[in-house]
């Protein structure tokens, strides 16, 4: 997918988003005369990479699609503390109510952003490409997946339904990693085959079995440099299991093609930003 295309589900994701907090009405937000007007502003408190434009204008469209938003700033763009992001006019209370599902939408996806790209940075100048894993927010899934994008970072299978990856369990029901390898080119040929291999010698029946790429499961450094050096370039090489910040770039210099990171979908800090109105 090309890094700025945007998910096909945003409608329907701010749909739940606001039903799950307007539910039947905004009661505090009655308390403002409807034809009252106001202006606001969005603001980051921090320095971040901004990811999440289009689903917090979805937001105010669903609402009222007469709210004005300029935009001062693009998803993928660095942003700095103090940074005015966007004006926004419109009717008070509808900026009230929908201010906390838009800035969530906003928050989140920034969040992500700004932490797929400290990994990629970390391994910059070497070939790792950084990964993300199915490991989302349930229901954001396309919406956190772009957001990998906005931030540096690449794609992988988007569910189970797109590409094949074997794991220990899949192998055990089937009986050995050339027989699950076989069943996936018999189901689906036209699939991408990734085995997840946990030593050398599965690396080697993986080969032989012609998988299209290999998951190294928690592989020492020293066993990811024999692997690469082992299947010559034949087949992507993807490191996986307990990646973090510290130890990303000794992985990435081994000459892995890929590296997965949970954490950075599943463990988001959400960037500081706020709304000030003026009536």
């Amino acid at each position: 997918m090309d890094t700025q295309s945007l998910p096909t589900d945003i409608k329907e994701t701010v749909e739940r988003a606001l039903a799950e907090d307007i539910g039947n009405g905004d009661i505090t937000a009655q308390l403002i005369a409807t034809d009252t007007l106001a202006k606001a502003q969005v603001i980051s408190r921090e320095k971040a990479i901004l990811c999440g434009i289009a689903w917090f204008d979805e937001v105010f469209k669903q609402l009222d699609n007469q709210v004005q938003i300029t935009w001062l700033a693009r998803d993928g763009e660095i942003i700095h503390p103090n940074q005015i992001l966007c004006h926004l006019s419109g009717q008070a209370h509808i900026l009230l109510t929908g201010e906390r599902t838009a800035l969530n939408f906003l928050q989140l996806l920034s969040g992500t952003a700004t932490q797929v790209q400290s990994y990629v940075k970390t391994v910059s100048g070497t070939k790792a490409c950084i990964l993300d894993t199915r490991k989302t927010l349930p229901g954001l899934r396309r919406a956190q997946k772009y957001a990998v994008r906005c931030g540096g970072g690449t794609n992988h299978r988007m569910g189970l339904y797109d590409a094949f990856l074997i794991k220990e369990n899949h192998i055990v029901a089937a009986g050995s990693i050339t027989q699950a390898v076989t069943a996936a080119r018999h189901y689906a040929a036209h699939l991408p085959v990734e085995v997840e291999v946990e030593t050398l010698e599965q690396v080697k029946e993986a080969l032989t079995a012609k998988a299209d790429s290999l998951l190294l499961d928690n592989f020492s450094l020293p066993q990811l440099r024999e692997a690469v050096m082992l299947v010559q370039g034949e087949v992507k090489l993807e490191a996986s299991g307990g990646i973090t910040k510290e130890t990303i770039r000794a992985i990435a210099e081994t000459g892995v093609d890929f590296i997965s990171v949970g954490a950075m979908t599943k463990n988001v800090q959400a960037v500081d930003l706020s709304m000030r109105m003026q009536t």
